[in-house]
């Protein structure tokens, strides 16, 4: 399988950077996931019994934890698109319900503690986790009490075949497109000699593994790449940045989380971070301006990364200011919009609530139908016995078997010697 890069909406063949997708599993020890898989082939959930209450949707986002910078855009997409299909009716002429919770990290069980009370409390649909360990961690416990999973953040490669009952869906695309992006990005740069330093989770190797494949795939050879995973739980990171030292790269990837501002602090003390020259490039998990508030006065001037975030425009950044005024960063708010708005016209669909009626009819209404792009000009054409292709603020994300996205939009920024990230430029890798 090939990809298309097309970038600030100019399609452009991905030569050098292009792979093959050839597996769908990062090694994880999880018998869930297997060593190959044909995503075309994943299970799709036979619709249950027809139910008519209403829609309960709950969350499970970061209010705390190592990710909880990205908890507020993503809260307040969901709440807008609550907002806004209950100010147009509605799913089967009654008013959807919201009930919020917090999924904490891998460190504590808030998000199984989490998950309990929303399924308790009758939520057909949870929005979350942000953290793919997380997710991996409740997954099970979600798909059999039948209810959907709908991640707008979850980017390893081990969910695409995970055997979740057909009950696991995602907006946000696969880390196989991110790695793409990021390996183009430093391509870009010239680089030649890299390091990969990446948290030891689903997430992080799983992203490391494919940013190598990808760098390779591009021209650089494996003895020039150094890749070094490490427990983010640590209290120091001397050891792993002294090997990056000794190996003299002239390029460096952090994949990690709220530690790297420890790990760009430990790098600059050393020379080698983004303030001193080196190119260093950070991801999702790490590129936003939360890392610039927790980091030392101009240590990230330089420093880019690559973040799956779609050029949603203004007009929806407004809106969503409209539910949080405090905002400043999008990541991620319109892939949970969007989680919210399909799972709401799939059960339109359905004519039903039920957990495994609204799986059953999710990548329906993304792909194959007259494209709309809201709610209600959607909603209207389903009543009219129409399919439709839902295009929201990600755009058409025409989800696949496996419930992926086909195609991944990233935001490419860099922080300036304010500490702060400037404009994104947009990168979009597809599957073909």
């Amino acid at each position: 399988m090939s990809f298309r890069l097309a970038r600030n909406g100019a399609v452009a063949v991905a030569a050098a950077a292009a792979m093959a997708l050839a597996g769908c599993s990062s090694g994880s020890d999880s018998d869930k996931a297997a060593e190959s898989c044909d995503p075309t082939q994943a299970v799709v959930a036979a619709p249950g019994p027809v139910s008519t209450d209403p829609l309960n949707i709950g969350t499970l986002l970061p209010e705390t934890g190592s990710l909880a910078f990205l908890g507020p855009p993503m809260a307040a997409g969901v709440k807008l698109a609550v907002n806004e299909i209950n100010a147009n009716g509605g799913v089967l002429g009654k008013p959807v319900k919201l009930t919020t919770g917090d999924s904490g990290d891998t460190t504590t069980d808030t998000a199984s503690a989490t998950v309990d009370r929303e399924l308790a409390a009758g939520t057909q649909v949870i929005v979350g986790a942000a953290s793919s360990a997380v997710s991996l961690k409740v997954l099970d416990k979600i798909a059999s009490a039948g209810a959907v999973m709908f991640s707008p953040a979850n980017t390893s490669d081990q969910f695409t075949c995970y055997k979740d009952q057909g009950m696991y869906f995602r907006t946000a695309p696969p880390d196989t497109l991110q790695s793409q992006a990021l390996a183009q990005t430093m391509a870009a740069d010239g680089v030649q000699r890299v390091s990969i330093l990446a948290l030891n989770d689903p997430y992080g190797t799983g992203l490391a593994a494919n940013t190598k494949k990808n760098l390779e795939a591009g021209g650089i050879p494996a003895d020039q790449i150094q890749t070094i995973i490490y427990d983010p739980n640590a209290q120091s990171f001397n050891a792993e940045i002294d090997q990056i030292k000794d190996f003299k790269p002239d390029g460096v990837a952090v994949i990690g989380f709220e530690e790297t501002s420890k790990i760009i602090t430990r790098m600059h003390e050393v020379g080698i971070g983004p303030s001193d020259g080196v190119m260093v490039y950070g991801t999702d998990g790490n590129m936003g301006n939360a890392l610039g508030e927790a980091t030392g006065p101009g240590l990230l001037k330089g420093m880019k990364g690559t973040t799956p975030e779609t050029d949603v425009g203004d007009k929806f950044r407004a809106r969503l200011k409209k539910v949080d005024p405090k905002l400043i960063d999008f990541n991620y708010a319109g892939e949970s919009y969007d989680a919210v708005v399909i799972s709401a016209l799939a059960a339109s669909k359905a004519k039903s609530t039920n957990g495994k009626g609204i799986a059953a009819n999710i990548v329906a209404v993304t792909t194959g139908g007259t494209e709309c792009t809201t709610f209600k000009a959607c909603l209207a054409l389903l009543d009219e016995g129409k399919a439709v292709a839902y295009k929201g603020p990600t755009g058409n994300l025409a989800l696949n078997a496996a419930g992926d996205p086909t195609k991944g939009s990233y935001s490419v920024r860099e922080f300036g010697k304010d500490n702060k990230l400037g404009d994104p430029k947009f990168v979009v890798v597809q599957a073909q």
